[in-house]
């Protein structure tokens, strides 16, 4: 067991406007299985490469601790090879019994080592590569986002299989997973990073708690600042009227003033002055302190959705209905049926390769040209209404590049809304600046979902539209579902996300 201290951390990228850390200290343990959360595009992932030593910095990070990071970089010659064939060159000294060992702890059988790797599912994949980083031994693991992509039952199996070990930094925007798996979070806030001892759930329940606290306290500043410009604004009348009194004077009015009442009257207007400037230096105090205490405040605005009404009750109908692909054995699913009615939410359910992303292709073909193609044969009833507009957000977010002003006028939307939708998204005006190809994963998921929130539909299909989202951009997205109730067809391995928002569910 041993300490990671990190002091005064600086660290910009060459070109960038801002600094991603600045004078940052804090110290971890690397005996905790350690949540590290934070908003999109904060540094989670910059942090984890600044372990890994990866970039120059100011400050100093000190410890004795070896890093290794998942997930590993897979080549085009490694995807072509069994996982048995370059495992040591992933993780040097690795031993196959060792990851034999961590397979059965997945669940898996020896023998996906020895298939060549594109043949393994995403699942299997994930669990190869986990086990090859837990193989060693005394290294503290850096584990990046390990969920993304992976049916139910994967993660469940990748959730059980963390929450037995120890010594890791996880990088994870899934609740369900944090709270299983972690015993302290490393949050990354506004202005700060800070270490609390608990799980998601426990952090979270003393964020909202910490967040009315200085809610209330900021209310008060206010208040009391409120108080004393109106004070500071009182006396400075009434200096200003002693002032204008001192020279010439009503000599029946003022038939007892002496030769020493214009000195008086200066000195005491300089009082007066005085107790202005001391008003003034406590409202900017006052001001100082409220901006202290709102820096590390995270809020998220209430986003807005605009719907069309289709003049059909039914919008897509779904009966007896099957699908192979041209050159398979099996077909991918059979019999399936049901309905998207105006106001359903329905989320589609099953393990990676059931057909998920399938049903969706074939549902936005046949909107657009219903022709699904001579790769695929169907059977049964697929239909969608006429004049259905659809409103898609996919998986696939490595298309994306050029600037947003690009992107607007290729997707015909309105810039000025477009980033509006974005801010309230928690982008920073400097990423208006940057190429869309230079943004974090979970920013570019960002784009894809604006694009459509902006986009006024009768049915919204998003395909996995949380991979990559942070905590609080999930939440924000929940509650405009919850308030819109859109008609919707989703996939979500988010199992949290899926029981908030689904009216009903698909199993495939």
């Amino acid at each position: 067991m041993s300490q990671i201290s990190v002091n005064n951390l600086t660290f910009y990228y060459d070109g960038s406007f801002d600094n991603i850390f600045e004078n940052v200290s804090f110290s971890i343990d690397t005996n905790w299985k350690l949540g590290f959360i934070g908003r999109n595009g904060k540094g989670k992932t910059t942090f984890l490469n600044l372990l890994l030593g990866k970039y120059a910095y100011e400050g100093s990070i000190d410890t004795n601790a070896a890093f290794d990071y998942f997930p590993y970089q897979i080549t085009e010659r490694r995807m072509q090879l069994p996982a048995a064939d370059f495992m040591e060159e992933l993780k040097a000294g690795c031993e196959p019994w060792r990851v034999i060992c961590e397979l059965a702890d997945l669940g898996e059988n020896a023998e996906i080592l020895y298939r060549p790797f594109h043949t393994l599912s995403q699942g299997e994949r994930t669990k190869v590569l986990l086990a090859v980083l837990f193989s060693g031994e005394n290294d503290f693991l850096l584990i990046d986002e390990p969920t993304n992509h992976l049916d139910w039952e994967a993660r469940e199996t990748v959730k059980k299989y963390l929450a037995s070990k120890k010594g890791f930094i996880l990088v994870s925007h899934d609740r369900d997973l944090l709270d299983a798996c972690i015993d302290h979070c490393l949050v990354l806030n506004r202005k700060s990073i800070e270490v609390q001892n608990g799980n998601f759930s426990v952090w979270w329940e003393n964020k909202q708690r910490k967040d009315r606290f200085v809610i209330s306290e900021n209310e008060k500043h206010r208040k009391e600042i409120a108080k004393l410009k109106q004070a500071a604004m009182r006396t400075s009348e009434w200096a200003d009227k002693n002032e204008h009194s001192k020279i010439g004077y009503d000599p029946v009015k003022e038939h007892d003033r002496s030769i020493g009442t214009r000195p008086y009257i200066g000195a005491k207007t300089k009082k007066m002055q005085n107790r202005v400037k001391q008003m003034e230096k406590r409202i900017s105090r006052e001001i100082e302190e409220k901006e202290g205490l709102l820096q590390d405040l995270e809020t998220t605005a209430d986003l807005k959705l605009v719907q069309l009404s289709h003049h059909k009750d039914t919008l897509v109908n779904i009966k007896d209905y099957s699908v192979k692909y041209a050159d398979a054995e099996l077909p991918v699913f059979t019999g399936l049926t049901f309905t998207i009615n105006k106001g359903d939410r329905i989320a589609l359910s099953g393990k990676n390769g059931s057909g998920k992303s399938t049903l969706i292709k074939i549902i936005l073909q046949k909107t657009f040209s219903n022709d699904i193609g001579t790769a695929v044969s169907e059977k049964g009833v697929c239909e969608t209404a006429s004049g259905l507009v659809i409103s898609y957000v996919g998986q696939d977010t490595t298309g994306l590049k050029g600037d947003i002003e690009a992107f607007c006028r290729e997707h015909e939307l309105d810039k000025s809304l477009f980033c509006a939708i974005l801010r309230k998204l928690d982008f920073e005006w400097v990423q208006f600046m940057k190429n869309i190809e230079d943004y974090s994963e979970g920013q570019k998921k960002k784009i894809l979902l604006a694009a459509s929130l902006l986009t006024p539909a009768h049915l919204y299909i998003w395909d996995e539209p949380m991979n990559y989202i942070d905590v609080f951009s999930r939440m924000q997205i929940e509650k405009l579902l919850s308030d819109y109730r859109p008609t919707m067809l989703f996939t979500e391995h988010d199992i949290r996300f899926r029981e908030k928002i689904a009216t009903k569910t698909i199993e495939l």
